[in-house]
């Protein structure tokens, strides 16, 4: 196994302890506790996990693995703030849909050889990807791996 094998498996390692991290914090969760604010007047445990959850669709076709699973997610979890919609979807729906995209993520991570991560993600073009390689899809795991610790980071403030 060369380096490039071993930063892949080592990024793929940190994920899927932050996706473990994650379930075990969300996954014990109450339908009660997920309403619970990560500060007074912050964001809701369950916008957190629906943010996550439409982050992680979205980086299905980024990474070329699939179209998205949930896009509508984007309203309630991205593209709005958290109270500024009384229809966003139950405890059930964001557990149902964050196990449904993370295990479409791993199952498409499996398939792909340490090669294909060094190719370019879908958002950017094959001019400026030429310009600057590092725009690859290994790239995006690790953007979203720090995006996701980032909001366990704040979840863990609203367990308390």
């Amino acid at each position: 196994m060369g380096n490039e094998d071993s930063y892949v498996a080592l990024g793929l390692k940190v994920w899927k302890a932050q996706i473990d991290r994650a379930d075990k914090l969300f996954g014990g969760l109450s339908s009660e506790e997920v309403l619970r604010e990560i500060a007074p007047g912050r964001n809701r445990l369950l916008y957190l996990w629906g943010h996550l959850t439409a982050i992680h669709d979205a980086m299905l076709p980024l990474l070329g693995l699939s179209e998205r699973l949930h896009p509508e997610f984007d309203v309630a979890f991205v593209s709005n703030p958290d109270k500024s919609r009384a229809d966003i979807p139950s405890h059930e729906q964001v557990r149902q849909v964050w196990n449904n995209v993370n295990d479409e993520l791993s199952r498409g991570f499996e398939r792909m050889s340490w090669s294909d991560w060094l190719q370019r993600h879908s958002a950017v073009s094959a001019e400026d990807f030429a310009k600057d390689a590092s725009r690859n899809r290994f790239a995006i795991l690790l953007s979203r791996t720090n995006h996701l610790s980032y909001h366990l980071g704040q979840a863990v403030l609203g367990r308390k």
